[in-house]
């Protein structure tokens, strides 16, 4: 069961990344997999197997092919 401190700190993290606007679907996919703990393990193997996730080239590529037009 998780801890009181534990909820509350993933409260926080949630209403910080639904205040924070995506600009495309890259952020979206961002916002999803840090809020699922995605995120987490892909860091962990790439940190294990020492190859870079390029995650964060693969969120800008999405947000260019898919832009949310406000």
């Amino acid at each position: 069961m998780q801890s009181l401190y534990g909820a509350i700190a993933n409260y926080k993290k949630l209403n910080y990344m639904e205040n924070k606007k995506s600009r495309g679907l890259g952020d979206t996919v961002a916002k999803i997999t840090k809020a699922t703990g995605i995120k987490k393990v892909v860091d962990t193997v790439s940190k294990v197997t020492k190859k870079p996730c390029n995650c964060g080239q693969r969120q800008e590529s999405l947000n260019r092919l898919f832009p949310y037009n406000k």
